[in-house]
């Protein structure tokens, strides 16, 4: 790719057009993504796409528009401005409408990309999804089948510049292994995944994603429906990673503000156990989303959304900053050039503990280790807070994992289940999402099942 100059130079021109009394805003952005899937020895799929495009806004008199073009000549800027002006004018006024002004945080210097990666061939990449099927299906005797075996890149650069004085830009590599494996045993199947993620090829680790599908797979076969009853439960880190990001959803200032949030007007309430730190930290490296600014262009930062199980802050981006009569942290998102700034958490992980799964494991005693559940989405209400969604998992019994078990429901509410964190483990890990996996205990958890 060429220099980031350039793209913030296409930025400059459209600030150049901007008139007087209205704030102008430009998002310049590029790149490349490669999806592999093979199956049975053979590709079955690849895709490498690439795109650009610039995406403008215009606020005049608390009014916004925007537009934007998937070219970046001089006509097509000239244009989409002019596109975003007319759209403004029949938007409605809103007195904290406006764009992101610097805010004197410095913008952090992340190692976020691999010229390793650019330059990797497609037919290695091709390779190494390859390689990952014939690892799976050597990891057990038992593993009768690969429902999906996929490598995933993505190369990207952007820029953004503004007339309140934001203009800068960054780029970023990120590749991610991934598989779903079957185990069959006396006519039962089950099913279990497994990946691995980095900033380019090299940072992959084909044997770590076969072992831990394989394991994940076999380990449920003779799963069956547990009684139900009340218990203490260990969720698994990729469990907790999608339990955190739905948590980070309440969190965020525009679900406050709608009052979609179980967490509204709670600011410096205990809401979680003393041992419970939640951060969201796009500036660590070591997360799959990481990033140097947010969808505004202002620096991003490591915000502590709840401090020893007080509830903190919530992330904000420029628009609810201001409505909320606070800061922006730094939390805009955006889905790319053809979307406006929307607000959310970008790298959420909760501080770790000092002991492995294992060892929580020995130390619950009797209890249910959760691997992976269903419907969270759709069982979770972020109102409300009621939790209840589909899970398999193991049991413990004598501090130890013992048979599997499937078809149950857990069932319980946020508020409780983060007074109730007993343990988190030591065994962080980052998803190829928007938070970080950690096994973490809870007590008096309502297990459904027969």
């Amino acid at each position: 790719m060429d220099d980031l100059d350039d793209l913030l130079e296409v930025g400059d021109r459209v600030l150049a057009r901007a008139r007087g009394g209205e704030q102008v805003e430009a998002v310049v952005i590029r790149g490349v993504d490669t999806e592999i899937k093979v199956y049975e020895g053979e590709v079955e799929s690849l895709s490498s796409a690439q795109s650009q495009g610039v995406g403008i806004r215009v606020i005049l008199d608390g009014k916004q528009g925007f537009a934007y073009a998937a070219t970046l000549d001089d006509g097509s800027l000239a244009e989409t401005l002019s596109e975003a002006r007319d759209n403004a004018s029949f938007g409605t006024s809103d007195e904290f409408q406006g764009l992101a002004e610097p805010d004197g945080v410095p913008i952090p210097d992340l190692d976020l990309y691999r010229e390793a990666l650019v330059g990797y061939p497609i037919d290695r990449k091709i390779e190494m999804a390859l390689e990952l099927e014939r690892a799976v299906r050597a990891a057990d005797p038992r593993i009768s089948g690969i429902e999906s075996a996929e490598y995933v890149d993505s190369r990207f650069e952007g820029a953004i510049a503004s007339t309140t004085g934001v203009r800068n830009a960054g780029r970023e590599t990120s590749c991610y292994l991934s598989t779903y494996a079957m185990a069959t045993e006396a006519g039962e199947t089950q099913t279990g995944f497994g990946f691995s993620v980095g900033r380019e090829p090299g940072d992959l680790d084909i044997a770590k994603v076969a072992a831990e599908a394989g394991r994940r797979a076999t380990r449920l076969l003779g799963a069956t429906k547990p009684a139900s009853e009340r218990m203490t439960v260990v969720l698994d880190p990729w469990v907790t990673a999608q339990f955190l990001a739905l948590l980070g959803y309440t969190l965020n200032g525009e679900s406050v503000l709608k009052g979609r949030s179980l967490f509204a007007e709670r600011l410096g309430d205990e809401v979680a156990a003393p041992i419970v730190t939640l951060v969201d930290d796009p500036t660590d490296p070591a997360s799959f989303t990481a990033t140097d600014t947010d969808g505004e262009g202002l620096a991003c930062r490591r915000n502590v959304l709840i401090a020893g199980g007080t509830l903190d802050r919530f992330v904000h981006n420029a628009y609810t900053a201001r409505r909320a009569g606070t800061c922006s942290t730094g939390s805009a998102v955006r889905g790319g050039f053809k979307s406006t700034p929307g607000v959310g958490t970008q790298a959420v992980t909760l501080l770790p503990g000092g002991r492995s799964q294992a060892e929580l494991v020995s130390d619950v005693g009797e209890g249910l280790v959760v691997q992976d559940v269903s419907g969270l989405h759709s069982g979770v209400n972020p109102v409300s807070g009621d939790f209840s969604t589909g899970a398999e998992g193991l049991r413990i019994r004598g501090g130890e994992l013992a048979e599997p078990l499937r078809e149950f429901t857990i069932a319980s509410t946020l508020q409780r289940m983060l007074l109730d964190v007993s343990a988190i483990g030591n065994d962080l890990e980052w998803l190829p999402m928007s938070a970080a996996g950690v096994s973490i205990v809870i007590r008096d958890v309502t297990i459904s099942g027969t």
